[in-house]
């Protein structure tokens, strides 16, 4: 591509897995080619698992470049899960090839020391397809992330409800306690550290 073109990428960036007791959050970066958008994309959060999953090879195929990115549960809780977040946009965005020149980030925060210019757009998953595009790779990976997750350590539910703190989930932590994969910085499960006895 020449460096004109390069001039005019565009990535959308967005995140999935903020809210979770459990498993890494993940972010995902897209740059779609505008004449090429996939029939059906929106915000992963009003798309079912089925349409989600239709649409990642979907989206894979049509875009000019695409990356996904985690960020560890120990990550979240040496960093907060705040910049835990920023740190896998950033490495999605990094990851991008072709790099783009500009980023366009879901929520009303950038992450810092990245290689193009970015812009927050509070909703933007809802108003930009590169953002929605990122928004379905991201929960797409990270759900498939925690059926990984479910194999090794079974007993928690991991594959129904993906980490979050679903009543099943909080009787498993309490039964089992945490394993290696939960966030102990999370509330529920530093309480239950430190009510659980030694």
């Amino acid at each position: 591509m020449v460096e004109a073109d390069r001039r005019l990428l565009v990535a959308g960036v967005d995140e999935a897995g903020r809210g979770p007791l459990a498993g890494p959050v993940f972010a995902a970066a897209v740059i779609l080619d505008p004449q090429r958008l996939p029939d059906g994309i929106d915000d992963s959060k009003r798309l079912s698992a089925d349409a989600r999953a239709r649409l990642e090879p979907l989206i894979m195929d049509v875009a000019i470049g695409y990356a996904v990115a985690a960020a560890s549960a120990l990550e979240i809780d040496a960093l907060n899960i705040l910049q835990a977040t920023m740190l896998a946009m950033r490495r999605a965005i990094v990851a991008l090839d072709p790099a783009p020149a500009r980023a366009l980030i879901d929520g009303n925060r950038c992450p810092t020391e990245l290689p193009c210019k970015a812009i927050a757009i509070v909703g933007g998953d809802a108003s930009e397809p590169s953002i929605a595009a990122a928004s379905i790779l991201a929960k797409v990976g990270r759900d498939r992330a925690l059926e990984a997750l479910d194999g090794q350590w079974p007993g928690y539910g991991f594959a129904r409800h993906k980490g979050y703190p679903t009543r099943e989930h909080l009787a498993a932590l309490r039964a089992l306690g945490p394993c290696p994969e939960h966030r102990r910085s999370f509330r529920p499960v530093r309480e239950l550290i430190q009510r659980r006895p030694r």
